[in-house]
């Protein structure tokens, strides 16, 4: 009876230390400073619009509504990781168009600080198209 008791205490303990090992959390960055562009989102929104005309023929996407264009800003300013969200048809093709488009801007961010150390984050933008052009936001 004890022998069977220690089995299960066994099994039960080493289900439990298995869970605990599969949940490890990611630390949450907490940022000292956020990312910025200079001269704020609003000029960051009209680069972008003014390099998307310039650039891209979003007539051959179906590209109506609030996209969100998530993107990572890297030790040096630089934008990399461009996600958008929701896809739409030739995503891959509209994602590289969209990276083209916002690498043609020379100016670059401010990256984040944490503990006055320049760090990678995470930027969240979103931008509203209609047929014929896109909003700067809501």
């Amino acid at each position: 009876m004890i022998r069977k008791l220690l089995y299960l205490f066994l099994i039960i303990s080493a289900f439990a230390s298995g869970q605990t090992e599969s949940k490890k959390e990611q630390p949450k960055m907490i940022y000292t400073e956020k990312a910025k562009f200079p001269g704020g989102e609003e000029a960051f929104r009209a680069e972008f619009h003014k390099m998307v005309n310039g650039y891209i023929d979003l007539r051959q996407y179906a590209v109506n509504g609030t996209f969100y264009f998530t993107f990572n800003i890297d030790v040096n300013g630089k934008i990399k990781n461009l996600n958008i969200v929701p896809k739409v048809k030739n995503s891959d093709m509209f994602i590289e168009d969209m990276m083209f488009a916002m690498k043609k801007i020379k100016t670059k961010w401010k990256p984040a600080l944490q503990n006055d150390q320049p760090v990678e984050s995470r930027y969240v933008l979103s931008v509203n198209f209609t047929t014929d052009h896109f909003d700067h936001g809501d």
